[in-house]
């Protein structure tokens, strides 16, 4: 019942945030920036120095007279007077224009809402997409920090009715603790039920054992674990989506600088060939006298000349 009004009430409320049109939005910033300007609680008929029933030709007489007071040629030098100047025109507009008026009114009577709608404020101050992130990043991981904080309580709970229910049935009603350890099994699906077929269907036994004020929980294997409040995991902000991911990259990133570093620490080095001074094996032996007669014609300063052929 109560989630029910809740709603309801976020729905009416939403109904008349989505009400306000670009002129409700206009009055609204006409009526801040004159409290800003004149001093608090300033309204348009008080700046105007008219009653709120004043007619449409004592609205014009206020305009005029107010209008050669705030004039700049009569103002030189003071500051803000053509902002002051500029907002006594669409103030006035406003009052000579029945309906535009009768919005006014409605707020002067009622008073200006403290909350105007997102979509006010969005076309106001325009956040940009770096913002909206860093928002939306804060957003996410503080409700995904609550909901590991109520379900931390909520493991809590289970874990005292269990060690409560493990000592009720290893000591009995009296609670009086025993000694050696006693073997119990625990009902952590709640109590017997009957299913579609109508068949009882017991809850989810756990075998547990109880040793003086300690409590294990044993597996099929045999092996006791302890079972207390360092069971459940407390919420941690280090456990939230965007700081894990963070630190899984800064994890990715230091691994792989590590093995590039590696990689070129074991690269094999190019094998160096020692020439040999016998020549080639496999070469003729036509061809040993021809370099070494090549050679000692370089020695000597030039190369062979070739012998003319006879005609």
């Amino acid at each position: 019942m109560k989630l029910f009004v809740f709603v309801a009430f976020l729905a009416v409320l939403v109904t008349v945030v989505s009400a306000w049109t670009k002129e409700d939005h206009e009055i609204f910033d006409l009526v801040t920036a004159l409290e800003v300007s004149e001093g608090r609680g300033t309204t348009f008929y008080s700046w105007l120095d008219v009653p709120s029933t004043a007619t449409l030709v004592e609205i014009n007489k206020a305009y005029r007279k107010k209008s050669i007071q705030l004039h700049p040629d009569k103002n030189p030098g003071v500051k803000g007077i053509h902002e002051r100047f500029a907002r006594l025109g669409v103030i006035a507009t406003i009052l000579k224009n029945p309906e535009e008026r009768k919005r006014y009114d409605f707020f002067y009577k009622n008073g200006v809402p403290k909350w105007r709608g997102s979509g006010y404020y969005y076309a106001r101050f325009r956040p940009g997409l770096g913002t909206v992130l860093v928002f939306l990043t804060i957003l996410t991981s503080g409700l995904q920090y609550l909901v590991q904080t109520l379900n931390y309580k909520r493991d809590l709970m289970r874990i005292e009715l269990a060690i409560q229910d493990a000592r009720l049935a290893a000591w009995g009603p009296k609670m009086e603790p025993l000694q050696g350890k006693r073997k119990v099994k625990v009902n952590l699906g709640g109590g017997a039920r009957q299913d579609g077929a109508g068949n009882i269907v017991p809850g989810k036994m756990l075998d547990m054992v109880v040793e003086q004020d300690n409590v294990f929980i044993l597996d099929p294997s045999g092996n006791l674990h302890i079972l207390d409040t360092s069971s459940a995991t407390p919420a941690a902000i280090s456990r939230t989506w965007f700081i894990e991911l963070l630190v899984s990259n800064i994890r990715k990133f230091s691994y792989f600088k590590e093995n590039s570093g590696n990689d070129v620490d074991n690269e094999p080095s190019a094998p160096t060939v020692d020439r040999p001074d016998s020549p080639v094996s496999g070469a003729s032996e036509g061809e040993e006298p021809r370099q070494a007669e090549h050679a000692a014609a370089v020695k000597a300063g030039g190369r062979r000349r070739k012998a003319a052929r006879k005609r």
